[in-house]
């Protein structure tokens, strides 16, 4: 048994090693992070963007600052006075900048110049990741997630307390105007220089600037959205009714009644016809029988009355709950505009972004792109365009395959899988990979499958009416996916697409974003997405030390 305690000194010269390498095992992946950087990422962009040679302090080495914040995002850290204090009191930062301290204000104008440099530094650990073998693209899967912005739910403004709020900061505008002239006048006399802007009036003029960009955001996408909805009409009206997915409601009345008009207009037709024949010569080989029923009377006019009577009260419907519906409406953050209040898994909504990202099957994010759309359905295609490109420049890059056997067509995506959040016939008919769309909720797809309905298209959480009567893609989809191999292809896809999203939100800690406006926020996020990806090939054993020294610099 221990006679005592061992002693406390503080006051010892040396508590920790002369050597900074030894004061963390050869194994800490600190240095493998340190490593990586380094000696095999091609850091010039962000030495490009840096001044040297100048009078003044020597600045610090971006290689030291993009390691410095690597290690931070992979712990959680994002704020910059965060990160410097953590280089005085964790020892794995301290060895990052060598116990050169950056202050909080360096590592914010550092990651201010993400926007440009992000994309480059993301390629470049994809390119490393497939150097050490990484990147299978047998089957990729795409998902969206929501990410909170650096603004508050309670900075949105609705347009007309935006417009009122323009007309404040135009009145205080010209208050601040008339308050300074007449304090000039007193001062130099009157009319001199009685007409130049007064220094005080810029601020305001800033923040009016900003609601003014609010506003014209608004309306653009007001006018944007209706001739979305336009355009829907018209496609579905074109294609009589037989387009696939949701019709627009108002469209599907105009359909429905388009369908009445014809069949009563068909019907009258034919009964003129009988009538005419009926009054007329006889005609060998032909009836003489009278119309036994009139137009309204008609089978195809009844079941063209009960598809207009039933398309009128969705719509009539759908009118009812949107009335009652206590959605925020189109609304601006004054904070950062290019933000959007964006609906949660539960319930309510977060101030925020959706980020879409296509993940491979061992893990790694290989296109990522951060959007302001609520919906996922519209970035299926760009990100399908974004992951063919990543699958050509990971296959470009990995090692020779070891047997002559392989797909010698190594960039080519297996099977691309995706929710029903991404469902609609483009999605589905665009040029490119093999695809699973779910047609509908997870369970309703199990179900289905378990029922082996490979015909019945029930399981669209959808209207009815709106489906393929003519056996479309979301038919032949939903039939595919009512098979025992489609079904159990697809439940690859949580795994793969979620995975990703938990390790950056739950392990990381990266719920919101610490910059502001979509071209920083994007930035930020694909480093984020980049140092997920750095950090992949460190937890699966990729990336290793002897591996680092094997490959070439």
């Amino acid at each position: 048994m221990a006679k005592g305690y061992r002693p406390v000194q503080r006051d010892q010269p040396f508590l920790l090693p002369p050597d900074m390498r030894e004061w963390l095992p050869a194994d800490h992946p600190v240095w493998l992070v340190i490593g990586a950087v380094t000696d095999h990422l091609d850091t010039s962009v962000f030495h490009a963007r840096r001044r040297t040679g100048g009078p003044g302090t020597a600045g610090y080495d971006p290689d030291m600052l993009v390691t410095l914040l690597m290690w931070a995002y992979a712990n959680g850290v994002t704020s910059s006075r965060r990160i410097e204090a953590a280089c005085w009191a964790d020892v794995a930062f301290r060895v990052i900048c060598a116990g050169d301290v950056p202050d909080h204000v360096t590592i914010a104008r550092f990651r201010a110049a993400f926007p440009g440099a992000a994309e480059s530094l993301f390629r470049e650990v994809l390119v490393l990741c497939a150097r050490l073998g990484m990147g299978k693209l047998g089957t990729i899967a795409l998902d969206g997630t929501k990410v909170a912005a650096n603004a508050s739910k309670s900075a949105n403004r609705r347009e007309e307390t935006l417009r009122k709020m323009a007309e404040e900061a135009a009145a205080g505008a010209v208050a601040a105007h008339a308050a300074a002239d007449e304090a000039e006048d007193e001062l130099f006399g009157e009319g001199k220089r009685g007409d130049e802007v007064p220094p005080d009036a810029v601020n305001p003029a800033a923040r009016a600037a900003r609601i003014a960009a609010a506003l014209a955001d608004l309306e653009a996408e007001r006018q944007a959205a209706e001739a979305a909805r336009e355009a829907q009409a018209q496609d579905y009206l074109a294609r009589e009714g037989r387009a696939p997915g949701p019709p627009p409601l108002a469209a599907a009345v105009a359909a429905a009644r388009a369908r009445l008009d014809r069949a009563r207009a068909d019907r009258a037709a034919q009964i003129a016809r009988l009538e005419t024949r009926a009054a007329g010569p006889p005609v060998p080989g032909s009836r003489r029988d009278r119309p036994k029923t009139g137009v309204e009377d008609s089978g195809r006019v009844r079941a063209a009355r009960a598809r207009l009577a039933r398309a009128e009260a969705r719509a009539a419907e759908a009118q009812r709950k949107a009335s009652q519906e206590k959605s925020p409406g189109p609304v601006r953050n004054i904070t950062d505009r290019d933000s959007r209040l964006m609906p949660v898994r539960g319930g309510g909504f977060i101030q925020g972004y959706n980020a879409q990202n296509m993940t491979s099957e061992d893990g790694l994010i290989i296109a990522t792109e951060l959007t302001c759309d609520t919906t996922d359905t519209g970035w299926f295609t760009p990100m399908l365009r974004q992951a063919e490109d990543a699958a050509t420049l990971i296959t470009a890059h990995q090692p020779a395959p070891a047997s002559a056997t392989q797909d010698d067509d190594g960039s080519r995506i297996g099977l691309v899988l995706a929710d029903a959040g991404y469902l609609s016939g483009d999605n589905l008919t665009v040029a490119g990979p093999d695809r699973l769309i779910a047609v509908g909720k997870h369970r309703d797809l199990e179900k289905t499958a378990r029922q082996a309905a490979a015909q019945d298209t029930t399981a669209w959480d959808g209207d009815r009416d709106a489906q393929d009567d003519d056996g479309g893609p979301i038919a032949a989809m939903a039939a595919r996916l009512a098979t025992e191999e489609g079904i159990t292809a697809y439940r690859r896809r949580g795994h793969i697409a979620e995975t990703p999203h938990g390790h950056i939100k739950h392990n990381m800690g990266i719920r919101q974003l610490a910059t502001r406006g979509k071209p920083k926020a994007s930035a930020e996020w694909r480093f984020t997405v980049t140092v997920h990806n750095l950090f992949k090939a460190i937890t699966t054993g990729n990336l290793t030390p002897a591996a680092l020294a094997a490959l070439p610099g």
